[in-house]
C-alpha cells in the first residue's frame, strides 16, 4: 500500500510541474493581447503590431488574401484603419493551447466597434517563443 501512496504521490508532482509552464504561457500570451487590444485602442498602431513577428517570413490571412512580411501587415492595417475607420476593438472568448514550451496558438473572437457599426469575426493566431519573448508568426482572421 505505502508503494503505491509513493507513486501515485511522484505521479501528481510530475502533473503539477508540467501543468505550470503551460499555465504561466497561458497567462502570458492573454497579457500579450490584451497589450495589444490597449495599444488599438490609443490608436498606438506600432504598439499593437508590437507582438507580431517582425520578419518577412510572417504571414496574415484574412478571406481570401494572404500577406507576407510584418511590413505587408502594417501597411494594410494603416491603409484600412485610419481616421474615422479606427474603431474600439475588444477580443472574447479567448482558447490557449500550449503545443510545447516555444510554440502555442490562440483561439478567439475580435470585435471592432466603429461609429454606428461593429465588424467581428474569428481568429487563429500561432505564437513562437524567441529569445526576446513570445511572438506571432501567422495570424488567420476572418
Amino acid at each position: 500500500m505505502r508503494r503505491w501512496t509513493i507513486a501515485i504521490a511522484i505521479l501528481f508532482s510530475f502533473h503539477i510541474a508540467n501543468s505550470l509552464p503551460a499555465a504561466d504561457t497561458k497567462s502570458e500570451l492573454l497579457k500579450i493581447l490584451d497589450i495589444q487590444k490597449s495599444a488599438w485602442n490609443k490608436q498606438d498602431l506600432l504598439g499593437f503590431m508590437a507582438y507580431y513577428w517582425k520578419s518577412e517570413e510572417f504571414t496574415f490571412q484574412s478571406g481570401a488574401n494572404r500577406l507576407r512580411g510584418w511590413n505587408a501587415l502594417l501597411e494594410r492595417y494603416q491603409k484600412s484603419y485610419s481616421g474615422e475607420n479606427w474603431g474600439i476593438l475588444d477580443f472574447t472568448d479567448l482558447e490557449v493551447k500550449v503545443l510545447s514550451s516555444d510554440y502555442a496558438y490562440v483561439l478567439g473572437r475580435w470585435n471592432l466597434a466603429i461609429k454606428d457599426t461593429k465588424k467581428e469575426g474569428v481568429f487563429t493566431i500561432i505564437f513562437k517563443r524567441f529569445p526576446e519573448g513570445w511572438r506571432i508568426i501567422h495570424d488567420h482572421s476572418s
